[in-house]
């Protein structure tokens, strides 16, 4: 076979969401079926870590797709322009996007549809864009992989997709998120939190990542109970005015850590060192730093809605994330009550066994080959 791929967020050093499922997925397939052809299409230079194989072509098609209006260029005159001439069997897109105007056997990815539901979230370019042609996206693709089934279903309801096209190829942890012993959890604890144990959140600031609701949640467990920090790890792109106030008015702001992007290693180490890991969002598709955190063996503090209840199961302990007094009961839970706190970090682990890249490979390489031999 002849597969196109869209690999445009494969940058080196910022494989992050859609970048890390293009990485994951995309090296598996060529790495484990070697003897297809793969036809990588990026967006800008390149780095040679991407290219997993003799057997993958790269391509750099221009212009570089980070904007709405070259969004529609990229993928209605570029893309479809080189494929006219590859032919390909298929042209796999694991970023939500594809090319409507190509007539081929498209599969896509979507990881969720945040901007359906809160879309006051978005810029408004960004917002319409999404809007307005992930619909025209999901029906022109002969088969559409969700990231879990809350999404799956999400995309058959709201675009009346039937749900015969549409396969559920969950996220993976990445390989270095493990447990690691007191010593080491001290030694980073003395980098990151002045020695003292942390409560963890991982994400971009982000509204629907709900941070006001983590900071305020936070400012009330401190009145309750000394010794610890909160750490924020994530871009700063979407800090808003609310959790901006918020952090200025506490009275334990100076408890708050923000650590900003950190690189694979560095949140390997501060995920396996945290003492628990919150997570109130109120809307995601998959959740990955939860899948992290389980794989460490650090315990689950996570929303009742959206996918939340999906990935973690019964492993973690869900929460009102609309609600302080819920946030907060529950990190006093994990606090005080060593043998749930136990019984979280055994259940995280048979419950992380579960998600596997292997696994999401797999779903997607036997979709394809269907489409491909009919």
């Amino acid at each position: 076979m002849r597969i196109a791929i869209n690999t445009r967020f494969l940058l080196k050093g910022q494989l992050e969401g859609l970048g890390l499922y293009t990485h994951e997925v995309s090296r598996r397939l060529v790495d484990q079926h070697p003897h297809h052809e793969y036809h990588f299409f990026f967006d800008r230079p390149y780095d040679e870590e991407f290219i997993y194989g003799t057997n993958v072509i790269p391509h750099v098609v221009f212009p570089p797709a980070r904007h709405p209006a070259l969004w529609y260029t990229w993928f209605e005159w570029s893309v479809p322009r080189r494929l006219k001439k590859l032919q390909p069997d298929i042209f796999f897109s694991p970023d939500g996007f594809t090319s409507l105007t190509f007539r081929g056997k498209k599969a896509t990815v979507i990881h969720d549809l945040g901007f359906e539901h809160y879309p006051e979230h978005l810029p408004p370019l960004t917002r319409r864009y999404y809007r307005r042609y992930t619909p025209k996206y999901c029906r022109s693709s002969d088969h559409i992989f969700a990231v879990s089934e809350t999404t799956r279903s999400d995309i058959c309801s709201t675009y009346d997709i039937p749900p015969s096209r549409v396969s559920v190829a969950f996220n993976g942890c990445r390989e270095g998120f493990l447990p690691i012993d007191d010593k080491e959890k001290h030694a980073i604890r003395k980098i990151y939190s002045e020695g003292k144990p942390y409560f963890l959140f991982v994400g971009a600031l982000h509204p629907r990542k709900n941070t006001a609701h983590l900071l305020r949640s936070f400012e009330e467990f401190c009145k309750r109970e000394e010794g610890f920090k909160l750490l924020v790890t994530g871009r700063k792109a979407w800090m808003n005015r609310e959790m901006e106030e918020v952090f200025h008015n506490m009275e334990y702001n100076e408890d708050v850590h923000f650590l900003g992007y950190l690189d694979k290693e560095d949140l390997q180490n501060v995920t396996g060192a945290a003492f628990a890991c919150l997570y109130p969002s109120v809307f995601e598709g998959f959740g990955v730093p939860m899948l992290e955190a389980m794989n460490c063996g650090v315990p689950v503090v996570a929303s009742n809605v959206s996918v939340m209840p999906e990935i973690v199961g019964d492993a973690g302990l869900l929460i009102d994330p609309f609600s302080v007094e819920s946030t907060v009961q529950g990190m006093l839970k994990v606090v005080k009550d060593d043998a749930r706190r136990s019984e979280m970090i055994e259940k995280g682990f048979q419950r992380a066994e579960e998600f596997s890249w292997d696994t999401t490979a797999d779903v997607i390489w036997k979709r394809i080959k269907e489409m491909v031999n009919g």
